[in-house]
């Protein structure tokens, strides 16, 4: 979340290109899809609670690289430590909700954790942009370390173990279990669905603060004022999304949100020297149509995996979306060019790109869709647990 609304202050600060810059955001994603394959096989053998300790240690430790980084190189390899670690920890804190709550109540779930990301953009980018102007560009990389020092002693003071699921006797054989996980049907389309999203997600992400400053005409300090306007949004509307996905179903909320996501993208990418709250009020409806497309995903996909196999799948998932992603930015190097400090060019070409991936997720995901509908509801492992016990 944070690298990419820096662009426009990493780019000259450490005298690099836009197509480097998709480098180093690319790094981080190529790395953690990598560490998330070769967690797999292991995701499902351990108190869920240790796993996310040790790997969220990891990315702390990364993040100090980050902020410490001084060139293009240093950056590049503090990036690919940080990703290692992140992968595994996202995929752990999804097998965790998805251990603790049923399918009807995973849209308000999802919700709420898509408003933390949100409440980041509230809280955290506006702060970090600030820093970064006053202090330069690292200054919030340390600032996320502090935040993850907190996060980390609540963590192991708070949170209970997460072990319900040893209780099933997952395959103690980490390549079969990696395997299985690989070939089984359901799972194979909810990879290739997670992939396309991630491809749309990473697009214009990493180019859009350059993108906002050139070629739209907002200066570096009325980026913070967009961040902070559009992450405000997204926190109010992300519980409400969650919930109108339980109630009306999850793939409806989807198709609204594929609608909303075209046509604001359309709009977005062809954006030139307009005033700052249009660009806020365009900005805001195309969060709400990605976070529509987001929450009623994630709630909806994580009804595929049967519960010894959620590690697994969901580290798999974790890496598909950070190497599709990965190659969405470098690709998008490849297709934006600046020159000087003029405006960025081809940028709406991008934006095409996302409408075309955004339909076919669409039609994937509605027969994601059935596959789960022709599924009988689980309870949750923590039910089961208390049951047999």
């Amino acid at each position: 979340m944070l690298l990419a609304p820096l662009g426009a202050l990493v780019v000259p600060a450490l005298h690099i290109t836009p197509g480097q810059f998709g480098d180093v955001v690319s790094a981080y994603a190529f790395a953690a899809g990598v560490s998330g394959i070769c967690a797999a096989g292991f995701a499902d053998r351990f108190d869920r609670k240790k796993l996310l300790l040790v790997f969220y240690s990891g990315f702390m430790l990364g993040t100090l690289l980050c902020g410490l980084a001084h060139s293009y190189i240093t950056l590049l390899l503090a990036r690919m430590v940080t990703g290692m670690f992140a992968g595994v920890v996202g995929a752990a804190s999804m097998a965790i909700v998805t251990d603790l709550f049923p399918l009807s109540m995973r849209g308000r779930v999802m919700g709420f954790i898509q408003t933390a990301f949100a409440a980041s953009s509230v809280l955290g980018l506006p702060l970090s942009l600030f820093l970064s102007s006053r202090w330069g560009w690292n200054a919030p990389f340390f600032l996320i370390v502090i935040v993850c020092t907190v996060v980390g002693g609540t963590i192991i003071g708070r949170l209970r173990p997460v072990n319900a699921h040893l209780a099933l006797r997952p395959d103690k054989k980490p390549l079969h279990h990696l395997v299985h996980t690989l070939t089984t049907r359901s799972y194979l389309l909810g990879f290739i669905t997670t992939g396309m999203l991630s491809i749309g997600g990473f697009l214009l992400m990493p180019y859009s603060t350059i993108f906002l400053v050139h070629n739209v005409g907002i200066s570096v300090d009325q980026l913070s004022v967009v961040y902070l306007a559009t992450g405000l949004i997204s926190a109010a509307m992300g519980p409400l999304i969650g919930r109108a996905s339980d109630k009306f179903g999850k793939y409806r909320v989807f198709a609204f949100g594929c609608v909303m996501t075209i046509v604001m993208v359309v709009i977005y990418t062809r954006l030139s020297n307009v005033g700052l709250w249009p660009l806020i009020g365009v900005s805001a409806l195309l969060q709400i149509g990605i976070f529509s497309r987001i929450i009623s995903s994630s709630a909806l996909m994580s009804g595929l995996p049967k519960p010894p196999d959620r590690g697994a799948y969901m580290s798999i998932s974790s890496s598909l979306q950070q190497v599709a992603g990965g190659v969405a930015a470098v690709l998008g190097g490849l297709v934006v060019v600046q020159v000087g400090n003029g405006p960025l060019q081809h940028f709406d070409e991008l934006g095409d790109v996302l409408v075309c991936t955004t339909t076919v997720t669409l039609a994937l995901m509605y027969f994601v869709n059935r596959r789960v509908a022709g599924t009988a509801p689980a309870p949750t492992l923590e039910h089961k647990a208390r049951q047999e016990s």
